[in-house]
């Protein structure tokens, strides 16, 4: 990237801080040195022609009794690439809290989300990864049985977990034998215990769970989650779980985290590729938007932690900048 061009993406994210209540600070992905001398050469480059780090701004200090939460944009040439680097940034979040915390605790949503994942059930993190801590979650999930073609779950299972041996009591999935608003008190009060467990930690600063990691895709309208454009429950900030009963993408009866809990996560990993998210993306990410017109993704707001933007280039083909 030129040095004009960088001052724009820079200019342009600074803008888009510049609206959010609460200050954050943007860089480009620094990446351990043990995950640079793994990743291929070409990742790496400074060229403009291929790099898929992009600088978005310099970063920024928290004002007093502010906390920093940290965004990041990578865009890769390819899907593969985008892959593998996914791979490698879970797999180490992986490592380091698991040792810390002695549980990792993951969200998925559905989607192509769980195609980019597919890395992790190969060879090297299959054996490398301590699958015993993991606990998996879904930030949201369709009110049909685990066994339906819409199922999140049955998604996740047949192309990811059950690849992986992760203990079958630390996969968390909704009880799909009550309602939506049943099931969704259920995985609240399931959560609530595993605060209590110490499975789940409790963000200090939201008074919310925070999960270790969130990996997330985006729509095309630019809804997370269930939590659709000019949809009553966007605004929900008391319950941890709440449902919908008319979703405007079927199936319409789904559950889904709440913004303040998605908000209190330690790290998410936002996923958006392709042509057909580039509008949403431009407007997430380009800058001046009103604050009252807000697509979801752009309430994806950390309370003190790290949102990771894996994009490819017809995902951010309309912004000027990059």
């Amino acid at each position: 990237m030129s040095t004009t061009a960088a001052a724009s993406a820079t200019a342009a994210w600074t803008t888009l801080s510049s609206v959010n209540p609460r200050r954050s600070s943007f860089s480009a992905l620094r990446l351990p040195s043990s995950l640079r001398r793994s990743l291929p050469s070409r990742l790496l480059s400074s060229s403009p022609s291929c790099s898929p780090l992009v600088p978005v701004s310099a970063m920024a200090s928290p004002a007093a009794g502010e906390t920093a939460s940290r965004k990041k944009l990578i865009i890769f040439d390819a899907e593969e690439d985008l892959a593998a680097s996914l791979a490698k940034y879970t797999a180490e979040l992986s490592a380091k809290l698991a040792a810390e915390r002695g549980a990792f605790t993951v969200v998925l949503s559905g989607g192509s989300l769980v195609k980019a994942l597919r890395k992790l059930a190969e060879p090297p993190y299959l054996e490398a990864v301590d699958w015993s801590k993991w606990h998996v979650f879904w930030v949201d999930e369709r009110v049909v049985p685990k066994d339906h073609a819409d199922s999140n779950y049955k998604l996740a299972s047949d192309e990811f977990l059950s690849k992986v041996p992760i203990p079958a009591d630390q996969v968390h999935a909704i009880n799909d034998a009550l309602s939506s608003e049943g099931a969704a008190e259920d995985y609240e009060t399931r959560l609530k215990q595993l605060v209590k467990n110490g499975v789940i930690e409790m963000s200090p600063v939201s008074g919310f769970p925070k999960f270790d990691l969130m990996l997330m895709g985006m729509g095309p309208d630019g809804h997370v989650a269930s939590l659709f454009p000019g949809h009553p429950v966007v605004n929900e900030n008391q319950k941890w779980v709440t449902f919908v009963k008319d979703s405007p993408k079927p199936p319409p009866e789904r559950i889904t985290f709440t913004f303040p809990v998605v908000n209190s996560s330690a790290h998410i990993a936002l996923v958006v590729t392709g042509a057909g998210k580039a509008g949403a993306v431009h407007k997430a990410l380009s800058g001046g938007q009103n604050t009252a017109d807000l697509l979801p993704v752009e309430m994806v707001s950390l309370q003190d932690g790290e949102l990771t933007w894996f994009t490819d280039k017809p995902a951010v083909s309309m912004l000027s900048s990059i």
